[in-house]
């Protein structure tokens, strides 16, 4: 008689756990990734689905395009497809860029969530047009990605001072919302 009594107690006690029952099987959602992986720490993308962020002059303005890659490279190799320009479907929509002629990249690490590029600029002369829409595409371009979240500038191993939208000039590291009098709306 204990045994029932057991058996009867084990089933009410699953009953009243309250996860319902279907009748088959239904379809589930994955929420959005990527997921850390266990073994290494760092997330997990799918192929070809990262989104990887440029920023680009259309007129007197910065645009961004979002490109399909296999996964986020890191900050250098981000840059080198930055300087790049913009492919050819890119420049029929009229992007164009203002980085060549106006300043030249010469390294970028990640320290954190700050990526500190090392420029030599061209000129000497310091808040022209051009020059406030290549600084603001680096710094668009970067603070796009999901592990930046400022930007700094250096020549050689000391600080630079870059121009804001406003024309204004900063030692300190950049966000696009320094640049967002130039960013087109969408």
């Amino acid at each position: 008689m204990s045994r029932r009594l057991a058996a009867l107690l084990t089933v009410a006690l699953l009953a009243g756990c309250g996860v319902p029952v279907d009748d088959g099987p239904r379809p589930v959602q994955a929420p959005p990734g990527p997921f850390p992986n266990p073994a290494t720490g760092s997330p997990s993308v799918a192929a070809g689905q990262v989104d990887e962020t440029l920023c680009f002059v259309r007129d007197d303005g910065l645009d961004t395009v979002v490109r399909q890659v296999q996964a986020l490279p890191a900050v250098d190799v981000h840059l080198q497809r930055l300087l790049a320009g913009p492919d050819g479907a890119e420049r029929d929509r009229g992007l164009v860029t203002a980085l060549p002629g106006t300043l030249t990249v010469t390294g970028a690490r990640l320290t954190g969530r700050l990526a500190e590029v090392t420029v030599q600029p061209v000129g000497e002369e310091i808040g022209r047009s051009d020059e406030i829409l290549a600084y603001g595409q680096i710094v668009c371009t970067l603070t796009g990605r999901g592990d930046v979240d400022r930007v700094s500038f250096r020549r050689g191993d000391q600080p630079l001072e870059v121009p804001r939208a406003d024309g204004s000039l900063s030692r300190e590291p950049l966000t696009a919302a320094d640049y967002r009098p130039l960013l087109r709306e969408r």
